[in-house]
């Protein structure tokens, strides 16, 4: 099958486009023919070689897939060979054909197109883990989403619309991509190029109270004003540490207004438990995606032999909403 191969770790130049061993179904899981898949933060640092997959998954890249089911392996029931399908994998997007376990698997609804789905299961379903499920973000609560015009923050904003209208939605920027921000649904936008340290802003917004909810995906550089801007009993949950993993945290402020620390990651987590969170996102959220009131955001959608300049885009920060791989 082709699939994009890695010439050792590094930059963009390891990335070549080749021939693979088609993979093969095992219990409980459903051979995929892949029509497309996206492109994520996590495939660059796996692609560095900081980032190795969980044992037993593919080591070809991609984190999702959106297709049609070829095959089902030992074990499968309520699924059909030919069904439409996105998905959640350990590894393997990027190629003809993944494997992907069955408890994983969502049926794309007939209003969205392979492109669309592929944008889904990354972005959309880590959004909603941290934010609703461990997060435990309500209607008219307030939250903080750091990271602009990225897939998991456009992802949240977009879901905090849909299944928490009346909530107060922070949002930090660059400037390029601010006013982008707001039509999304952000209520308040700050240039975090402008204001590093986001307290007071925070303060003023919220009438001093400070926010319920941060999702955080910066690590070091933002501890001690998130912190700050937590409201009593506010939760920090934080899934990336771009800016280093180390930092100074005030525990008696923590201590005394109840605020809780929440690390989290989606890739390596068990089988059943992945499986949970994907039910309840079936549950809650793809209702929302099925009658259009949220349409992922596509910046491009790249062939397969494009796959470096899709790279280079993420790295240089160009894209808004989310990166697509056409396979098919």
């Amino acid at each position: 099958m082709k699939a994009v191969l890695m010439e050792g770790f590094g930059g963009i130049e390891v990335l070549k486009v080749g021939e693979a061993e088609r993979p093969v179904a095992g219990e409980g899981q459903v051979l995929v023919k892949v029509f497309a898949t996206s492109v994520n933060r996590p495939d660059l640092v796996q692609r560095e070689g900081k980032y190795p997959p969980p044992p037993g998954d593919s080591e070809i890249l991609g984190l999702e897939v959106a297709g049609v089911i070829e095959e089902l392996g030992p074990g499968v029931s309520g699924w059909q060979v030919g069904q439409r399908v996105m998905t959640l994998v350990g590894g393997g997007g990027y190629a003809e054909f993944a494997v992907a376990y069955a408890g994983h698997l969502m049926a794309i609804p007939e209003s969205m197109s392979f492109e669309e789905a592929a944008c889904v299961c990354e972005s959309y379903i880590t959004a909603f883990l941290n934010v609703f499920m461990i997060g435990e973000f309500k209607d008219k609560q307030a939250a903080i989403l750091h990271g602009g015009g990225g897939g998991v923050n456009t992802a949240g904003i977009q879901l905090c619309r849909a299944l928490t209208p009346a909530s107060k939605l922070i949002v930090t920027a660059s400037p390029e991509k601010m006013e982008r921000v707001k039509e999304v649904g952000a209520d308040f936008l700050i240039n975090f190029r402008e204001t590093p340290d986001f307290t007071e802003t925070v303060k003023e917004i919220t009438g001093k109270k400070g926010v319920d909810l941060i999702l955080d995906h910066i690590g070091a550089k933002y501890l001690a004003p998130n912190m700050n801007s937590l409201a009593y009993k506010g939760r920090l949950v934080i899934i990336g540490v771009t800016s280093g993993i180390k930092a100074e945290l005030n525990l008696a402020l923590m201590m005394v207004k109840r605020q809780q620390i929440i690390g989290s990651v989606l890739r390596s987590r068990p089988v059943p438990e992945k499986s949970e969170i994907v039910a309840e996102f079936t549950r809650r959220a793809l209702p929302k995606f099925a009658d259009r009131t949220i349409v992922p955001i596509i910046e491009k959608v790249f062939t397969i032999d494009q796959v470096a300049d899709a790279h280079r885009m993420m790295e240089e920060d160009k894209h808004f909403g989310k990166i697509v791989l056409k396979i098919q």
